[in-house]
C-alpha cells in the first residue's frame, strides 16, 4: 500500500526529528517490522490491527499502529 500525500507529509525522516513513520516495513512480517520499529523508538506501544478494523482517533505520541490484511495460517476450529 502506497502513502498518502497527507503521510508523507506527516512523516519525519531527518536526523534531528524522531522518526513518525516507516514505509519501508510495508510488505514485510509483523516479526521483522517491530524490532526495528523498537529501535527507532524503544517506548512505542504497539499495536496490530487488521487493515480495515475500528478504531480510535486520539492521538498518542508513542502508539505505532500496524495493519495488517494477509491470512498467514489457515482458519479453524479449535
Amino acid at each position: 500500500m502506497d502513502m498518502t500525500s497527507d503521510q508523507k507529509k506527516s512523516c519525519s525522516f531527518e536526523e534531528t526529528q524522531k522518526k513518525t513513520c516507516w514505509p519501508e516495513f510495508v510488505g514485510l512480517s509483523i516479526t521483522q517490522a517491530v524490532p526495528s520499529i523498537l529501535k527507532d523508538m524503544p517506548n512505542a506501544e504497539i499495536e496490530v490491527l487488521a487493515l480495515g478494523s475500528p478504531m480510535t482517533h486520539d492521538f498518542r505520541p508513542n502508539r505505532v499502529r500496524i495493519f495488517v490484511d494477509t491470512v498467514a495460517q489457515t482458519p479453524m476450529v479449535g
